[in-house]
């Protein structure tokens, strides 16, 4: 079945940065789009970046737009996120999720039917 392992979470100081990865397995087919999603407490789960494999195209949201890069490596089946400038406000537990469309690009929680277990980010200051 499909798998999503997230790592490289941690905790950082204000402006520092991280790389998240997410290793997938389980499935064939080659039209899909991936993404990251974070929630810190007592808020809703909120869309960070997502991107469509099949033609690199991007989504990002405002509070990250300039900050963060999501990639991926099709060949080693990881999706990245890179989170530089990190601020207080970006700790959340962030969350890789995967959804199969041929030329869609989700940016909904509900675009994507398969999540990992999510990896901690703690920014202090």
């Amino acid at each position: 079945q499909v798998q999503l392992v997230e790592s490289g979470g941690g905790s950082v100081q204000a402006g520092g940065s991280l790389r998240l990865s997410c290793k997938t397995s389980g499935y064939t087919y080659n039209r899909y789009y991936m993404g990251w999603f974070r929630q810190a407490p007592g808020k809703e789960r909120e869309v960070v970046a997502t991107i469509y494999t099949g033609g690199g195209s991007t989504y990002y949201a405002d509070s990250v737009k300039g900050r963060f890069t999501i990639s991926q490596d099709n060949a080693k089946n990881t999706l990245y996120l890179q989170m530089n400038s990190l601020k207080r406000e970006d700790t959340a537990m962030y969350y890789c999720a995967l959804g199969f469309g041929y030329l869609y690009l989700g940016i909904k929680e509900t675009d994507f039917g398969y999540w990992g277990q999510g990896t901690q980010v703690t920014v202090s200051s």
